[in-house]
Formats: C-alpha cells, sequence, structure tokens
C-alpha cells in the first residue's frame, strides 16, 4: 500500500503540471495537448493514476488489489492538492482561470457529469492499455487531447483545477465523487466486455 500511495502521490503532482500548462494555454487544443506530458511521465516512470489504473480490477479484485487503488487515489488527491496550490501561489494569474473553469463545471447537472466521467473513464483506460500492451504512446498522444477537448470530466485533473483554483467547498468535494464514479464505471467498462466476450 506504501508503494501505491507514494506513487499515487508522484502522480497526483505529474497531473498537476499539466493543469498548470493547459491552464497557461490561451490555445486549448495546445494545451490539450501539452497535458499529454503528464500520462506520458507517469506511464514512463511506473507511477499510479488512479483514472488507468481502475480498470484493472475487473481482472485483478482480489482485496490488495483494492486496497492499492484505493491508496492510489488517495495519492493522487494528495498529490493535485500540494501541486494545485504550489502552482496557485507562484502562478498568480492561474487561479483566476481555473476559478473560471471549475464555477462553469459546477453549473452542470450531476447526471451529466456522470455520463461525462464514463467516457473519460473509457479514454483512460485506452490510453494506458495501449501503452501497456502494445507499447506505443498513440493511446496517450490522442487519448488525452480527446477526452479535454471533449469536455469530458477527469477526477484527478479536475482535482487540481480546484486546488488552484483555492476552492474545496462541499459542492467541489460532491462534484469530484460523481466523478470518480463516472471515471470507474468508464474505466472498467472496455474490460468488462471483453472479459464477457470471451
Amino acid at each position: 500500500m506504501r508503494k501505491a500511495l507514494f506513487n499515487g502521490i508522484a502522480a497526483g503532482f505529474c497531473i498537476g503540471i499539466g493543469a498548470a500548462v493547459f491552464l497557461s494555454c490561451e490555445n486549448k487544443v495546445i494545451g490539450a495537448v501539452l497535458f499529454a506530458v503528464a500520462l506520458t511521465v507517469i506511464c514512463q516512470l511506473e507511477m499510479m493514476l488512479f483514472t488507468g489504473k481502475i480498470g484493472y480490477i475487473v481482472n485483478a479484485h482480489k482485496k490488495d488489489d483494492v486496497l492499492s487503488t484505493l491508496f492510489c487515489l488517495i495519492g493522487n488527491a494528495i498529490g493535485t492538492c500540494v501541486s494545485g496550490l504550489a502552482i496557485g501561489y507562484c502562478r498568480p494569474a492561474l487561479p483566476e482561470v481555473a476559478m473560471t473553469m471549475t464555477n462553469a463545471k459546477l453549473t452542470q447537472p450531476l447526471p451529466a457529469v456522470l455520463v461525462s466521467a464514463v467516457f473519460c473513464g473509457i479514454l483512460m483506460y485506452a490510453a494506458v492499455a495501449i501503452f501497456k500492451e502494445k507499447g506505443s504512446m498513440a493511446g496517450i498522444v490522442f487519448c488525452v487531447p480527446v477526452f479535454i477537448l471533449s469536455g469530458f470530466e477527469h477526477s484527478i485533473a479536475d482535482m487540481a483545477y480546484f486546488w488552484v483554483a483555492c476552492n474545496g467547498s462541499l459542492e467541489v468535494v460532491l462534484f469530484t465523487l460523481v466523478v470518480i464514479v463516472g471515471n470507474s464505471i468508464g474505466g472498467c467498462l472496455i474490460p468488462l466486455l471483453k472479459k464477457l466476450a470471451g
């Protein structure tokens, strides 16, 4: 569990950096493409990101697997909290940008947030699975910009945005929990369907 926690914290820092570059770019396409550096580093250095790990619960769901995924999520939350607050402090222009973005996120109906998070979960599982199974960066290069430009919700990235904006309200907590559930459903959907297909 220690490994999952600390690798999760490291991954959270990487997502914080990805959030910073996206918030810093006026051009959303460029920002979305550059955000992919976060998942590239996470996969190459074998860190643990909840949205890339949760889909593997379908085939590996012993108690230790579940606990490892939970500790990974806790680590991601810690990493995004520390990095998000630090980025907001050292880049004073970014909290206002993050606040505008996150306020817009919070106006969405929660069922729509859930569906959006499911689609993001599918893309994140695909990105990591293509890297692990095929040794290809193609999934990361394409899936990350696609989920961002589609407006799909990524629980760990959203945590980073909320922390840059210094917003830890109960509304944010509820929003984040819904996104975590959606990402989990989406992340498990493809491996579950593949398992059912035999």
